[in-house]
């Protein structure tokens, strides 16, 4: 199956409006009628609300993501307001058992829809789960900063997000003699007198007492304050409406949420979901969920409701039409990105030239400058297909041995990029346990081991931690919940760490979920080994034959379970399970996460940011490429290198990063290439390359290059000022993106750059004895340090510096210094 006949469903509906909007916008298109939603309405029990919705209608039904929104300006009334009421924003509250009728009027036009209200009762049973609950996080009640802190607030304390409602029931009941509370005049209570005001309150006004909220709470006292229903049912799923929308810059929406219970029961619950802008540059959202654009572009809507959450999408293009006059599709990536940006409205920058590129795809593949022959041969080539070929030559695809001969650097950078995400470092492991797993980790890119493979046997090693490298990931995470949090964040892209004493609070993952995971790792253990000597500290990784995990609340043992499914167990070891669905095709997790961090490395910002975070409340900004390439990395085998390839042979990557007018502000959507700095090891290796002198590793022979060094502990200077990590943490922050003062003194004033350049066997000081000419000397100095020709301008300029310096070793030095502190070195662009 071709990556570009995959498509979800929300990339066939912005395929679709892309197409109707350009139309849209060039006739003005006028709706025929009004649209009430929901159609049929019933209100059953006391204080049951839903919220309408009121939009253009057209006859297309995927055309409804244009359609705009009405409920504002509409004029929305009651037939009969004691068995219904309505408020202007079109939330109705229920009164009485009865029928009457919902009219909406917009312009001249009218529209009815009959309500029914049922079970409404003189003395109604609240219900703590279900009403209370959702109440006391609407207010922010049980919020971190809130009543919810680690000490609580004015000696109230709740749990964190409402996620223990029994312990939240005896809080505000019983504890301090149950003085919060007053059942027989409830309107006494300090519970509602607080939020209301009417006594001080240091969270400010909350609750008022005409809202439907304040009653529902007052009938809950009244009828004695019922606690929570452990069979109760539960939340299982939310539908947010409408989940897209496209318009202008003017776009405003209100949102519709419905719950739906796990005994198959649905709910509005719009008046207690939370709504948050994902980007408040672009949207702005109020409590009750009515969204105003305030900017361009694509952006998302937050809505949460217990323990779910979900995401309303919106889309405010930068133009109503683009050309793309210039822009040819080299693969499916350029397929799905032109649609993006006619989406959008955006331009993209033009294809950038043959030396931008080549320094380019040689730091971003094999972390390494083109040498001056690399370059030039490139660049003077004829070749139509040149840029394609050089890739091919550079992953060693190409078939020929005498072309495909990059393989040490490509193993030794991939290594390196793995390694610090690993964490692996001679601190932890020791000397022998950190290269027994470095030299695992470099044989598998050597290799071109699958990616799904590699991550197999990494987290099923066992053994000896000297002889097995993948046993030593049990060293660096040695229990069961630092090996679900890192496990989980590398290859999954999902951050746990929340779930481990309270549910996720933008996740669906509970403490269940979280304890489930760390089950997998309950029976694995190390013993001390003498096999490399009485003093070797040699340790072997074992799996034991028993071993659980328990929940911290229930006590109960966890079984081992894959997040968002159900529990497995392997009758050797638990964990053989877990890495069959890690790693299966079928997990779509596995499969992203990967994709998303080498677009993350490639183009300098994943799909999904941050590149370790992919929460359903953070969605990638190109659906319909993360599927694509997510596809075709499954379809061949998890195979890197293909992967690698279908990204920088795709125009995206090869555009200009110099933005346009038109596309300055995109910094999302790759209408120009991020510029990126260059990683301190392979910078340090560019200015080796640069000046031809060896930097000398401890306890590593001459010749070692930084990209290859093992280890995160080496006392250098360069590569700690840079920011190399010290492998402390499984986050890609770890390794800073951002340039520092202390990096740009060192490069201008530094030992490093300065005595490399000056350096008696040095490339300059050959350049000089050869009695090589002016030009020549400056063009080998461009090529070396740029991977580009000198302009004639540039030419002109150095032969005015050369007249103005004593010696000409002194303006050559210096020109070299000023090329290396340029950004064009400094930065891949």
């Amino acid at each position: 199956m071709s990556p570009t006949k995959t498509r979800s469903p929300v990339f066939r509906c912005w395929q679709f409006v892309a197409i109707a909007y350009i139309l849209l916008t060039s006739t003005p298109a006028v709706a025929a009628e009004f649209q009430i939603e929901p159609s049929q309405i019933s209100l059953v029990g006391n204080f049951a609300r839903t919220q309408v919705r009121i939009r253009e209608q057209f006859a297309d039904s995927e055309a409804a993501v244009l359609a705009e929104d009405l409920t504002a300006e509409a004029k929305i009334e009651s037939t009969d307001p004691q068995i219904f009421s309505v408020n202007s924003s079109g939330m109705l509250v229920a009164g009485r058992d009865g029928s009457a009728i919902l009219r909406v009027t917009v312009g001249n036009a009218s529209h009815e829809v009959p309500v029914t209200v049922s079970g409404v009762v003189e003395n109604p049973s609240v219900e703590f789960d279900r009403q209370v609950a959702p109440i006391l996080s609407k207010l922010g009640c049980n919020m971190g900063a809130c009543h919810a802190s680690q000490h609580g607030k004015g000696g109230f304390k709740l749990s964190v997000f409402g996620f223990e409602p029994s312990a939240d029931h005896v809080a505000i009941v019983r504890d301090r003699l149950g003085r919060r509370v007053q059942m027989l005049t409830p309107e006494d209570s300090l519970f509602l007198q607080k939020p209301t005001m009417r006594v001080a309150h240091g969270g400010g006004l909350r609750l008022k007492s005409d809202s439907v909220d304040y009653q529902i709470l007052k009938a809950w006292l009244t009828d004695q304050a019922p606690g929570p229903n452990r069979e109760a049912p539960a939340v299982t799923k939310l539908t947010v409406t409408p989940a897209q929308r496209i318009g202008s810059k003017q776009l405003t929406q209100q949102l519709r949420v419905e719950a739906t219970y796990s005994d198959d029961t649905t709910r509005d619950v719009t008046a207690w979901a939370l709504f948050d802008s994902m980007d408040e540059g672009v949207l702005a959202v109020t409590r009750s969920g009515h969204v105003t654009a305030i900017g361009q572009g694509q952006a998302s809507i937050m809505v949460r409701f217990e323990s779910h959450a979900e995401i309303a999408n919106f889309v405010m293009p930068y133009k109503e039409l683009v050309e793309l006059a210039d822009w040819k599709n080299n693969n499916f990536v350029d397929e799905l990105a032109e649609k993006k940006f006619r989406e959008l409205g955006i331009e993209p920058s033009p294809l950038c030239d043959d030396a931008t590129f080549v320094r380019r795809v040689y730091l971003d593949v094999i972390g390494t400058l083109p040498t001056v022959e690399e370059a030039t041969s490139f660049m003077e080539s004829a070749e139509a297909d040149k840029r394609n070929k050089l890739i091919d030559r550079l992953l060693g695809m190409t078939g020929d041995p005498n072309q495909d001969i990059y393989n040490e650097p490509y193993s030794a950078y991939w290594t390196l990029k793995w390694s610090d995400l690993i964490r692996n470092t001679s601190n932890k492991l020791g000397e022998q346990g950190m290269w027994s797993l470095h030299n695992w980790v470099r044989d598998s890119f050597r290799t071109n081991k699958p990616i799904n493979r590699f991550v197999r046997e990494l987290v099923t090693g066992t053994g000896s931690i000297y002889s097995n490298g993948p046993a030593n990931y049990f060293r660096i995470n040695s229990s069961s919940t630092d090996l679900t949090e890192s496990t989980s964040q590398l290859f999954l892209g999902i951050r746990l760490e929340c779930a481990k004493c309270h549910h996720h609070p933008f996740e669906k993952y509970s403490q269940a979920d979280y304890y489930g995971f760390a089950a997998f790792f309950a029976r694995v253990g190390t013993k001390n080994s003498e096999e490399f000597g009485l003093f070797g500290r040699e340790q072997v990784v074992v799996v034991k034959a028993s071993g659980e995990v328990r929940h911290p609340k229930t006590g109960k043992n966890m079984p081992p379970t894959p997040l968002g499914a159900e529990p497995v167990d392997h009758p050797l070891d638990r964990r053989i399970a877990l890495a069959e669905w890690l790693a299966s095709p079928e997990n779509e997790y596995f499969a992203k996460s990967v994709v998303n961090r080498y677009m993350y490395y490639l183009l300098g910002r994943g799909l999904v940011d941050p590149v370790d975070d992919m929460r359903s409340t953070n969605p990638p900004t190109n659906i319909a490429l993360m599927d694509a390439l997510s596809t075709e990395l499954v379809e061949n085998d998890f195979d890197l290198k293909q992967l690698i390839r279908s990204i920088v042979s795709s125009r995206l990557y090869q555009l200009d990063s110099q933005p346009t007018q038109e596309n300055a502000a995109d910094n999302r959507f790759y209408s120009h290439f991020k510029v990126k700095r260059i990683p301190a090891e392979a910078l340090l290796d560019a200015i080796d390359q640069v000046t031809a002198v060896q930097t000398k590793f401890k306890s590593l022979p001459l010749g070692t290059r930084a990209i290859e060094l093992p280890d995160a502990e080496y006392p250098n200077y360069f590569l700690n000022t840079f920011a190399k990590p010290r492998r402390a943490s499984v986050c890609e922050c770890e390794r800073s993106p951002d340039e520092s003062l202390s990096q740009a003194l060192h490069t201008l004033n530094g030992d490093t750059l300065a005595n490399k350049i000056a350096d008696k066997n040095g490339r300059l000081m050959k350049l000089i004895a050869d009695d090589t000419e002016h030009a020549e000397i400056v063009k080998q100095l461009y090529l070396v340090t740029l991977s580009r020709f000198p302009t004639e301008p540039e030419l002109a300029a150095s032969r005015g510096f050369l007249a103005d310096y004593l010696t000409p070793q002194e303006c050559y030095e210096d020109l070299t210094w000023a090329l290396m502190n340029s950004k064009q070195f400094l930065f891949v662009q």
